[in-house]
């Protein structure tokens, strides 16, 4: 978890497969991924990053990128390889070069994975 000064945090949720980012208890934010297991092309465990969003009330204070920040710096810490689907990470990612040492293109698998992750968001209502 990592929190701000401001009350701000940023907490990952495994069971939901996604950060979110919280103020107090208040749901403002989320990056959704899937993991997909070890034996993929080089070995290791891979977080694919899909989808990013702010509450629209939110925009434009820099809450995104402290997000795509937290998340990013989580799965480097746990050795996950980072696949950026979302448009949001992959343009973090271009901005900050730090992670490029972790970052691999998408796979077909990882391209299946997301396609199913999103499917159970959907029936979930997430």
């Amino acid at each position: 978890m990592s929190e701000d000064p401001d009350g701000i945090r940023v907490v990952d949720v495994p069971e939901r497969e996604r950060f979110e980012l919280r103020d107090g208890e208040h749901l403002i934010g989320l990056a959704s991924y899937v993991v997909v297991p070890a034996g993929a092309p080089d070995g290791e465990e891979r977080i694919v990053f899909f989808h990013t969003e702010v509450a629209e009330a939110r925009e434009g204070q820099g809450l995104a990128g402290r997000l795509a920040a937290a998340a990013l710096d989580t799965a480097v810490a746990t050795g996950r390889v980072v696949v950026p689907v979302c448009p949001y990470i992959t343009a973090y990612l271009k901005r900050h070069p730090e992670h490029a040492g972790h970052v691999s293109a998408p796979t077909p698998a990882d391209l299946r994975a997301v396609d199913e992750a999103a499917r159970r968001a959907g029936a979930t209502g997430d």
